[in-house]
């Protein structure tokens, strides 16, 4: 029997996650049934909705997430010995997948990454880059010339979203929260302009950086940082809500932020927020999406960077290090 060991949640999150929220739990794998096989995780993905999922789930669960690992046992022949799977299995060394469907999207064999790093798979080219893609050009719409203004500019899915913009022709402003993400935006990725909010007075950075106003946000934020930009959004403006991390480790029944909707109506913006499972079902556009950007990366039009943590024993401070944003680029782990 081969031994396992898995991440569970005993109890809800209050504020920032704590080690001792987590239990991990060795257990034995199950023998395999007809049509299951087992995979030893290689790299195991950590991001934001694990935190903002946390309170809408029963205690105790097994802590989900995406993964890639490698078939160590078969009796399906879709899924032979040694191919390397892309799974939701989430914080576990060792796994049985019995059912191909899961909740954001089917089991399925690494496609060809092109000579890509494997775990580009949890970032550029998995959910993070289908996310930035869809969720950029499909709700922004954006145009050549116009601004676009991105916050958590240097995560993985805002990296990605200012490197489209730039292919698209518009104008890319990034927020981040340190110089050195800072540089990285504006001297490695090409964002016209990179701003610290932690550092910079906001309101007057922006109004200097777009003298223009703002015609797309991609917000991954939320918060005051959003509240501002919207001040300076432009008439007819859209806005793609990808993420509110700054409001994740508060109580949510006391959020606060300025409010937004005056400015949303007397501007007319267009704000949208949305799941990347609205582009996996019914019809499953990852393709698509994946085919553009390992076209971008290997022409060089998109950069990546992965922020790798060693060693399933870290994956709970690679979780609450993504949350403060201490990642450059993806945050994965490295089992």
């Amino acid at each position: 029997m081969v031994k396992a060991r898995k991440y569970v949640v005993k109890r809800h999150f209050q504020g920032v996650p704590k080690k001792d929220d987590f239990e991990i739990v060795e257990y034995e794998l199950p023998q395999l049934k007809n049509g299951h096989f087992s995979v030893k995780a290689e790299w195991i993905s950590v991001d934001p909705y694990f935190r903002a999922y946390n309170s809408n789930i029963p205690t105790p669960y097994d802590q989900f997430g995406f993964q890639i690992g490698t078939v160590t046992e078969s009796k399906n022949p879709h899924f032979p010995v040694g191919c390397r799977v892309f799974t939701h299995k989430g914080w576990c060394d060792y796994s049985v997948v019995t059912n191909l469907k899961e909740t954001y999207g089917n089991v399925h064999i690494l496609p060809d990454l092109q000579g890509l790093p494997f775990e580009l798979a949890l970032g550029a080219l998995g959910m993070p880059g289908v996310t930035a893609y869809f969720g950029f050009l499909e709700i922004c719409k954006p145009k050549a010339g116009e601004t676009v203004v991105v916050s958590g500019a240097a995560g993985a899915v805002g990296s990605i979203v200012g490197q489209i913009a730039k292919i698209k022709g518009c104008r890319v402003i990034g927020f981040a929260g340190s110089d050195d993400k800072v540089q990285w935006l504006e001297k490695e990725l090409g964002f016209d302009k990179a701003i610290n909010y932690k550092t910079a007075d906001v309101s007057k950075a922006l109004k200097d950086a777009a003298p223009k106003g703002v015609d797309c946000y991609f917000d991954n934020v939320g918060g005051e940082l959003t509240a501002t930009i919207y001040n300076q959004m432009n008439l007819y403006g859209r806005v793609s809500l990808c993420g509110c991390i700054s409001s994740y480790n508060e109580d949510p029944t006391t959020y606060k932020t300025s409010s937004l909707l005056p400015l949303i109506l007397f501007k007319q913006l267009q704000v949208e927020g949305f799941l990347v499972p609205r582009w996996l079902e019914p019809e499953d556009r990852r393709p698509e999406a994946i085919t553009a950007l390992t076209q971008w990366i290997k022409q060089g039009k998109i950069k990546t960077r992965s922020h790798v943590t060693e060693g399933f024993d870290k994956i709970y401070d690679a979780f609450v290090g993504m949350l403060a944003g201490e990642n450059t680029g993806k945050a994965v782990v490295k089992v």
